[in-house]
């Protein structure tokens, strides 16, 4: 998870790609790149129209993997290296920005090349931008997401081109035509599972089932729409760039419910003018309140089992709570 453009997220982790094959006008590699010592720099001083490359600069900390700054005479590029892990899980991070930048709505980095090293690992190189002092207007914020999530809907229903991850845990994108469906397999249940799997947690887990088989009415009267999501929406994923424009980075992409982009709003730092901007572009439906948790619930089973159990009473205490409602 991110502060800026070179701390980076977690969910740049391993990503489970699928058969698609990419048609983004990035020249996006499926396979291996071209067999150089530097692909980058050659990459940077061909398609990149740079004639030299004056300093490249280290930037941030991130924990899995390497960014840096590269300044050319052409201007500044991004890029971030992993020497362990294939060109995939880059692809993955490049559609998912390909996807949002096409919106035409929030900034988002354009990704330009992703492709592997001939002595292992994998890159990517995206446009550079500049940050500005703070996260920029939360009303701006609101509205330019609403417009993204208005402008990029999916026909092939609830899911995403391929699998990814959030944090570093595989995230299922499997398309399905229903998002009670979708979102009670491919993200509760597949936590669930896990925790069951990793701590023998069969508490959390019996509890969530007896919740999943029953969160059908807290959609009564909701039309559902198959909307372009950032997946990964917390305060180190967003920014403003240096006139004040809004910024986000490092999604876990998939189309879904527009309510599930609020899931990490516990540490979003999202405030009333966000919500109240968002909700004049996409109009809050009936329920939404008795929702908000059922979405926080998916964040808080994945933090439980990337970093353990200082997370499993928030996750389920939220499953018990709904329980009751829900008289599960």
């Amino acid at each position: 998870m991110v502060a800026q453009l070179g701390v980076i997220s977690f969910s740049s982790c391993h990503l489970f790609h699928s058969s698609r094959q990419f048609s983004l006008p990035l020249h996006i590699p499926m396979a291996m790149a071209t067999l150089s010592t530097d692909p980058v720099r050659e990459w940077i001083l061909t398609e990149g129209k740079a004639t030299q490359i004056t300093g490249i600069t280290p930037v941030g900390g991130g924990c899995i993997n390497l960014a840096s700054r590269y300044n050319t005479d052409a201007g500044s590029f991004f890029v971030k290296t992993n020497r362990h892990i294939g060109p995939e899980m880059f692809e993955g991070e490049a559609l998912g920005l390909n996807e949002m930048y096409e919106t035409k709505s929030i900034r988002v980095p354009k990704p330009f090349k992703v492709g592997a090293f001939s002595t292992g690992g994998s890159y990517i190189i995206m446009e550079y931008i500049e940050f500005g002092s703070s996260r920029g207007d939360q009303s701006v914020l609101g509205r330019k997401l609403a417009e993204m999530h208005k402008a990029a809907k999916s026909e092939n229903g609830f899911g995403f081109h391929v699998n990814n991850t959030i944090g570093s845990t595989p995230q299922m994108n499997t398309w399905t035509s229903d998002w009670i469906e979708f979102y009670s397999e491919h993200r509760l249940n597949f936590q669930l599972k896990l925790a069951q799997q990793q701590y023998g947690d069969s508490a959390i887990y019996e509890k969530g089932q007896r919740l999943v088989k029953n969160i059908a009415p807290l959609f009564e009267d909701v039309t559902i729409e198959p909307c372009l999501l950032h997946g990964d929406l917390w305060s180190g994923n967003i920014s403003s760039d240096k006139n004040g424009e809004p910024v986000i980075l490092d999604p876990a992409c998939y189309y879904g419910h527009n309510e599930a982009e609020f899931g990490m709003s516990w540490c979003a730092g999202f405030g009333g003018s966000f919500y109240n901007a968002y909700f004049e572009v996409m109009p809050k439906q009936p329920g939404f309140e008795k929702r908000r948790d059922l979405y926080l619930l998916y964040h808080y089973l994945n933090h439980y089992n990337l970093f353990g159990s200082g997370y499993r009473s928030s996750a389920i205490s939220l499953i018990e709570d709904y329980i009751r409602i829900l008289k599960a």
